[in-house]
């Protein structure tokens, strides 16, 4: 595997019904439940809700990232980002992601979906999902 520059670490006792999950530096410590929509109780965090949150602030760092490099503000982004669990028919599951990006200081339309369509190749979550998730993208109130 090529070097890393960071890696972050992570153990999970038991899984998302009734688990807990750290890090390794402890700066995050959950306990992990089934959402109530899926017969838990909620009171805890699981696996959809974080992977939402890590998408969003990956896809907002890659946005300002662009931006910077394209000489536009975009670090301003505001993200809503929607993981589902989808029953993939086969017994199993799947993942779909809605992002729905808003560029205050991008008023343009076309530049602001230019520079999503751009962070959308540069971000490291839209490069493990594409291909095997759908992903759709929302800019300014417009679908792309």
């Amino acid at each position: 595997m090529t070097k890393a520059l960071y890696t972050a670490q992570a153990h999970v006792d038991g899984g998302r019904a009734d688990g807990h999950g750290r890090t390794a530096d402890g700066m995050l410590e959950v306990d992990l439940r089934q959402p109530k929509e899926l017969g838990g109780d909620g009171e805890g965090v699981n696996p959809e809700q974080l992977f939402a949150i890590g998408y969003a602030a990956c896809f907002a760092t890659s946005l300002a990232l662009v931006g910077q490099r394209k000489h536009m503000r975009a670090d301003d982004a505001a993200i809503d980002s929607k993981v589902m669990l989808i029953p993939a028919g086969n017994g199993g599951f799947q993942l779909g992601v809605e992002l729905e990006i808003s560029l205050p200081s991008i008023a343009d339309l076309t530049q602001a979906v230019d520079l999503v369509r751009v962070a959308h190749q540069v971000c490291p979550y839209s490069n493990a999902t594409r291909g095997n998730i759908e992903v759709v993208l929302v800019v300014n109130g417009t679908q792309l």
